[in-house]
């Protein structure tokens, strides 16, 4: 199994449209598919019907953003009904209020001399109730201010540096709340980004799973190998499935493209048996 439960289109941060996304994943070589955008499940419809004509598995996803300890952090959903109403309310809940803070965004930079970033930032985003962070990098690295978009978060755009504003996100337990609500299965994603010490990373895993959360992003293009050990240490102590997802945003803009990060560790049982 090749399987990638991790990726962005244009509906939310991506650079390609679902079908695009779906398309490319299946000429990677990829055998279960998941699209995954920020808060957001319209791209999901296409993306399967796409997978469909390829012959290439799909299961529903999204990543929802809470906030934990003060960090933002993502939640993974996976195999839910995507018309359960309590699901797609509390995802509109976490859109809502995000032009008005790209708005606030725009206005921080311009007071360092960065002007026109709410309208470049818009250009990049093909769903505008989205608007984020990297529309913003994106238009940083157009303007020539950084090389790329890592280049971007360096500097910009985080927590004590230019461009940041904090949003009101959704709270562990309303995220999980959502995903089981709709029959769904919830991971921890890439928790190798969080800036979390190693006390704080038990404390959230421990509540994650009390919450009835089953799974954590083992493998994930931002990983290093030595992350990958960590987290399959983890897995196994707190009995957690394991998740495998590229994360993949665009050609050249993501660390891994879709379908081509190694294999789970033999040792852990994938999250897919569940799918």
């Amino acid at each position: 199994m090749n399987c990638d439960l991790h990726c962005h289109s244009t509906c939310s941060d991506g650079l390609l449209l679902p079908g695009e996304v779906a398309r490319r994943a299946a000429a990677n070589g990829v055998t279960l598919l998941s699209l995954t955008d920020h808060d957001d499940l319209q791209g999901l419809p296409v993306a399967r019907a796409v997978a469909g004509e390829t012959g290439m598995r799909f299961v529903s996803g999204v990543e929802v953003s809470i906030e934990w300890g003060g960090l933002q952090i993502h939640v993974l959903g996976y195999a839910f009904d995507e018309s359960d109403a309590l699901l797609r309310a509390g995802l509109e809940g976490i859109c809502s209020g995000r032009i008005e803070r790209a708005q606030r965004m725009s206005a921080d930079l311009e007071r360092i001399g960065i002007t026109g970033a709410f309208d470049g930032a818009m250009r990049y985003a093909a769903n505008p109730k989205l608007i984020s962070r990297a529309h913003f990098a994106r238009y940083l690295v157009e303007i020539g201010l950084c090389r790329d978009l890592h280049a971007v978060f360096d500097s910009y755009l985080v927590p004590g540096r230019p461009g940041y504003v904090a949003h009101r996100w959704a709270t562990l337990a309303d995220s999980l709340g959502w995903i089981l609500g709709a029959g769904g299965v919830a991971a921890v994603a890439h928790p190798g980004r969080y800036r979390l010490s190693r006390s704080e990373l038990r404390r959230f895993l421990g509540e994650f799973r009390d919450l009835g959360g089953q799974a954590i992003e083992v493998l994930s293009g931002s990983h290093t190998p030595e992350q990958v050990e960590t987290f399959s240490r983890l897995a196994k102590e707190f009995d957690f499935l394991a998740s495998r997802g590229s994360d993949f945003h665009g050609p050249g803009e993501s660390h891994v493209d879709l379908g081509l990060l190694p294999p789970l560790p033999e040792t852990l049982k994938p999250v897919w048996v569940l799918f």
